[in-house]
């Protein structure tokens, strides 16, 4: 799970850290936070709390927000085995992700198109 959405949201759970810098990696996802924040919770067993709160929109109306997180207790007996190195790897894992070159959505329709031509001229 070291490469993969679920496994970055909960290493910002286990390590306390505030959501607003993963919330971007949803940008160009079908999921949404709150489905992986589900899987989680049903699939995997982690005691996931939510708090909501009121909070204005950008268009002037009024919403509501979720804050998610792992209670101490749970990030601590986590963390105390094995679950420090994992953190690791999935941080490591995330940083390799970040160094990559982006691919523009272009590049892979030009290749299949390139590799079509060539199957036709045989």
């Amino acid at each position: 799970m070291p490469g993969t959405l679920r496994a970055d949201v909960l290493a910002v759970l286990l390590a306390s850290d505030d959501m607003t810098g993963i919330e971007s990696i949803f940008d160009q996802r079908k999921q949404s936070l709150s489905t992986v924040i589900r899987a989680l919770i049903r699939k995997y067993g982690w005691p996931i709390e939510r708090r909501d709160f009121p909070t204005n929109t950008a268009d002037g109306r009024a919403g509501w927000a979720s804050v998610y997180c792992l209670p101490q207790e749970v990030i601590d007996a986590a963390l105390a085995g094995a679950g420090r190195d994992w953190l690791d790897g999935v941080r490591a894992a995330r940083a390799a992700r970040r160094r990559r070159p982006l691919r523009s959505p272009g590049s892979a329709k030009g290749k299949i198109v390139a590799e079509a031509e060539e199957h036709e001229g045989e």
